[in-house]
């Protein structure tokens, strides 16, 4: 079905998020090109951390928020057959949200806002930026109030019946996404706004850095839900088979959210503020995120390696050559499972307290992160993007071929990039600097992987506009699409009969809210316990 009132409002959510997506991949180029002194007329630390800024929140919170805001919109109208509950409320909330980003982005590009992704104090943006990054996040409350309202409506129009897989998947992510920015919005909103304007005069640090810890892993997994979307709905299908399990979809889903939002804390292994009794239980609650990852794997491969069998795969590991890999949702899903298993198992030195301490603020985190993030995520945002694009405005995709170029080229470039960084890491580069101006032994080790760097920052940049320019091209194809539908696969077995638990979110909402009283009350009740000495802002 392709929903009269949700393509409009999916394609302007979704072209939002990839223009800005170029301007801060072009940023990103500029990053690695000044890191190594490659051009000295274009050193400058100022525009460096301003263009650091920009490139992360645009990447962080405007790429992911518009994209999964487009995706879920389409995602729910097709899957569920019916139309948005609201449609003012959603395009109000779109220009809330593009409001606040233009805001947030007048004070990163002149400077004013360069704080870095994070924005942590004592580093103090213009008030503009608080405000924007504030109206953004509460744009973003609208999608998550329709999504559980249509489920809802959908429940109760369809007594006894399971909730579609993608939209169930949707709904959590919806939720997820709700209960984490509280952390965030909390701090800019009775913090750092009235910092700013000047109304107080110190703002507590350790507070503000325990509140946004509450945002800034959960968020990872609001990135990386749609991706799971796609691995569990779309790409069975595409590959010419059958979803391996739907019940250990919405066992991974319900995990994602129960166990990633209150964990935060393994940020702050290195911090002060907090005791090591609550970072071992934030460590704990980390590596439980590992297990639906895990299921994730298992469930995607066996629905591959059932589509290739079904296709004439042979033997061990023939099924795999039979797969249609010249399908961009497919090879992407086979690209983001190599990078996600580089990148996860980096995360697991991440999250550990002890090697925390080997690693922390060195390039490799950087690598990591971008391997995880823009690597596993955003490709398969790409791939999302190519199977909608057709039916979305109706028009053919302007060349496959193009498109298999782009996610080869974007896979390529990401393990140039983001690979060596984990070596120089290692090797003990800092990250969160413009400059290596250290001992000449130091720098002469970190060499390689610096060139290296500019050559991924080249090659996903090529890759980056190839998407954009396919994607344009396709609004001006002359042949058009011949299948609007939007083909959800079908579970090997019947899903017809759900327990109660695997199709509704109240009980596991309420088990999240415990958990987060158990996970943060005390540690921010502390501050309001104890005196505490207030900071002054600085800039970079």
């Amino acid at each position: 079905m392709k929903s009269s009132n949700s393509a409009g409002l999916s394609l302007a959510n979704m072209w939002v998020a990839f223009i800005f997506f170029v301007v801060a991949a072009l940023l990103g180029l500029y990053q690695v090109i000044e890191r190594i002194d490659l051009i000295p007329g274009l050193k400058s630390p100022d525009l460096y951390f301003a263009s650091v800024s920009t490139h992360g929140v645009l990447m962080g919170f405007v790429l992911t928020t518009f994209f999964i805001v487009g995706f879920g919109y389409y995602t729910a109208t097709t899957s569920l057959k019916q139309e948005v509950w609201s449609r003012p409320l959603a395009w109000f909330g779109f220009f809330l949200s593009l409001t606040g980003v233009l805001l947030a982005a007048s004070q990163l590009l002149t400077g004013n806002a360069s704080v870095l992704y994070t924005f942590y104090p004592p580093l103090r943006a213009h008030p503009v930026f608080y405000i924007g990054a504030t109206l953004l996040i509460v744009g973003s409350w609208v999608w998550c109030l329709q999504m559980v309202v249509m489920m809802s409506k959908w429940k109760k129009a369809n007594p006894g019946e399971t909730v579609p897989l993608a939209m169930f998947g949707t709904t959590a992510n919806a939720i997820l996404w709700f209960i984490t920015s509280l952390g965030v919005a909390s701090e800019v909103i009775f913090q750092l706004i009235p910092w700013s304007l000047g109304i107080i005069d110190t703002v507590d640090v350790g507070l503000a850095r325990t509140l946004f810890s509450w945002t800034l892993h959960a968020i990872v997994y609001f990135w990386l839900i749609p991706a799971y979307i796609a691995f569990y709905t779309l790409v069975p299908k595409a590959a010419g088979g059958f979803l391996f399990s739907d019940h250990m979809a919405r066992i991974a889903f319900i995990m994602l959210l129960v166990f990633s939002v209150p964990i935060g804390m393994h940020h702050l292994y290195m911090d002060p503020f907090q005791a090591a009794g609550w970072k071992l239980l934030h460590m704990t609650g980390t590596f439980m995120v590992a297990v639906p990852t895990l299921i994730t794997g298992f469930t995607v491969f066996a629905s591959l390696e059932v589509a290739g069998r079904l296709r004439g795969g042979k033997g061990l590991l023939g099924w795999i050559g039979t797969l249609p890999w010249s399908n961009p949702m497919v090879l992407a899903t086979g690209l983001a499972m190599l990078m996600l298993t580089f990148g996860g198992f980096g995360g697991m030195i991440n999250a550990s307290y002890a090697m925390n301490t080997m690693i922390h603020n060195t390039q490799w985190v950087t690598g990591h992160f971008h391997l995880i993030f823009a690597g596993t995520t955003v490709i398969m945002y790409f791939a999302i993007a190519y199977y909608l694009w057709p039916k979305m405005t109706g028009k053919q995709l302007h060349s496959t071929r193009m498109a298999v170029k782009q996610l080869w080229l974007w896979f390529i470039g990401m393990l140039v990039l983001t690979l060596p960084w984990h070596v120089i890491g290692l090797q003990g580069q800092p990250r969160r600097i413009s400059s290596t101006p250290y001992d000449e032994s130091f720098v002469q080790a970190w060499l390689p992987g610096e060139w290296s760097m500019i050559a991924g920052g080249v090659i996903l940049f090529t890759s980056a506009m190839m998407l954009v320019y396919n994607l344009a091209k396709t609004h001006s194809n002359a042949q058009a699409e011949s299948n609007l539908e939007v083909e959800y696969a079908e579970s090997l077995h019947s899903s017809a009969r759900m327990p109660h638990l695997l199709n509704s979110f109240g009980f596991w909402t309420a088990l999240i809210v415990v958990y987060m009283i158990a996970s943060y009350g005390y540690p921010i009740l502390q501050f309001f316990l104890m005196e505490t000495f207030g900071t002054v802002p600085w800039s970079i």
